[in-house]
């Protein structure tokens, strides 16, 4: 009889495991179409579907244990008598009562082990659930609305030596004349150079996905220049808001001059893109624009793009405008590309005085092989500061600014980088790169003779080399070298930049 029962207890603890085993398997298509907050609860009630099972299931085990226990009894004391020789007469009825304990023993043990099994399997389904929900509370960011927000950056710091004198010390650009009193020699560290992002993917519109993303750093104005490595403010790099389409995007926000797309590689120079005033148009400006993008052969690809930035400085009543255009060819990790772009805008100081800026852009990413990478940019303008040519000058007066009767004229420059790579193993990048920029000396003698105390800067260079170490895909280390020469009208002066920089990625 309790052979009986216990093979129906098992039999309906095994069909309640199926059946919840069934419930969660079929739930879990559904659990996918689902949105992140439906996922979580789901799979709550699941975990304590199965948690209250277990529970029962322990129950019934301990229970069945208890009857073999006492079946055990009753076959050692029928032993004991057999053993002892009492008149015990083994008839038939007796001979087949005998091992009938035994059978019961291992029909139990057998079923026991079954349901140990079967438990076995609903913890670690438990288990899998349980994963599955602290993976969905791990990268669910709490926002106010029910779309997934990632939160993303990098912890970084940088140690640096500078031998000789310059402009900023953790992420110097110009090599400045030396001082009296400076030693020409400083060393320090700071984590400034630490970036938070966020990003977030909304619904889809008129059959375009949006996304929107913001990244800070804190690189913003200390409050002391003593302090200057440690005490910052947290500072706005980019916001963009996104609609993408198959083959059309449209971007507005704070991001990087769409003409001038790419910036040497370096891990030291995080708070300003390297190589910002030796080649590099990098200014994170306010703007709006358009892409499309053309499959005009297999692997073959060109895009359009045309837009507005934000006038800096803000006098003209209209924006400025950029345009640009790419052809790419090859896989999406490594494509052979080649870009030109145009810009202009106009430039007006008051009491009459304008100038029209504009410049020409060149940019091209060119693999070489399977380790070797050639990238680099190139620019002709005039009156282009504001994109972060000629040191951030774009006009130059003959006489005080605010002195209505001084001329003005836009400061033609021309400028641009190149950066060869080489993938030595999965891990190990290195990096050697080059840049100058150059306003054109007759404006700089012209509107701003030599002085003794102001000189004009007339060419600054910067070349770089590093090392990139990727131990791990969160885990980065750095070293580079930089070396800065910098031109004034009558003289030149130099300086080193080393930079040790320990990073680790969220």
């Amino acid at each position: 009889m309790n052979t009986k029962r216990e093979q129906s207890s098992c039999a309906v603890t095994g069909l309640a495991i199926i059946s919840v085993l069934a419930l969660a398997l079929m739930s879990v298509p559904s659990v996918a179409a689902q949105s992140v907050e439906e996922k979580i609860d789901s799979l709550a009630r699941q975990v304590a579907e199965l948690s209250r099972v277990i529970v029962e299931l322990r129950s019934e085990v301990a229970e069945s244990r208890k009857e073999a226990q006492q079946l055990r009894q009753q076959l050692s004391g029928v032993d004991e008598q057999v053993g002892s020789g009492s008149a015990l007469p083994l008839d038939s009825e007796q001979v087949q009562l005998v091992p009938a304990p035994t059978l019961a023993t291992q029909g139990s043990t057998g079923a026991n082990a079954i349901t140990e099994e079967r438990i076995a399997e609903i913890e670690e389904s438990q288990q899998l659930l349980a994963d599955r929900l602290d993976e969905q509370y791990q990268t669910k960011v709490e926002s106010s609305s029910r779309y997934r927000v990632k939160l993303s950056g990098i912890v970084m710091l940088n140690a640096f030596v500078n031998r000789g004198r310059v402009d900023n010390q953790e992420v110097p650009d110009l090599a400045l004349r030396p001082a009296p009193t400076e030693t020409g020699r400083t060393f320090g560290m700071t984590a400034l150079q630490s970036q938070i992002g966020l990003e977030t993917h909304g619904p889809v519109l008129a059959g375009a996905k949006t996304s929107a993303g913001l990244q800070f750093d804190f690189f913003g104005t200390s409050a002391s220049p003593v302090y200057a490595t440690s005490y910052g403010a947290v500072r706005l790099r980019t916001a963009a808001v996104r609609m993408d389409w198959p083959r059309t995007s449209v971007v507005v926000g704070q991001d990087s001059p769409f003409i001038s797309p790419l910036s040497p590689t370096s891990i030291a120079t995080l708070a300003f893109p390297a190589f910002s005033y030796s080649g590099n148009l990098w200014t994170w400006i306010p703007q709006a624009r358009i892409e499309h993008r053309f499959n005009v052969a297999e692997q073959s690809t060109i895009s359009v793009q045309g837009g507005f930035f934000d006038p800096v400085p803000r006098g003209p009543a209209q924006p400025a405008y950029g345009s640009r255009v790419a052809w790419s060819h090859g896989d999406n990790e490594r494509p052979l590309t080649l870009g030109i772009g145009g810009y202009y805008s106009r430039e007006n100081r008051g009491a009459g005085r304008t100038e029209d800026g504009w410049a020409g852009t060149a940019d091209w990413l060119v693999p070489l092989g399977s380790r070797f990478t050639l990238s680099g940019e190139f620019y002709r303008g005039e009156a282009i500061g504001s994109l972060g040519a000629a040191q951030g000058r774009s006009v130059v007066f003959n006489g005080p600014e605010l002195d209505p009767a001084s001329q003005m004229i836009g400061l033609n420059t021309i400028g641009g980088w190149a950066q060869l790579a080489f993938k030595a193993t999965s891990a190990v990048e290195l990096h050697a790169a080059y840049g100058e920029d150059q306003p054109f000396s007759e404006d700089l003698l012209y509107y701003s003779p030599p002085s003794p105390t102001t000189p004009m800067i007339s060419r600054n260079r910067t070349q770089m080399y590093n090392v990139i170490y990727r131990p791990r895909t969160n885990l980065v280390f750095s070293l580079e070298y930089r070396r800065f020469r910098t031109w004034r009208i009558d003289t030149s002066t130099t300086a080193n930049h080393v930079n040790l920089g320990v990073g680790v990625l969220f």
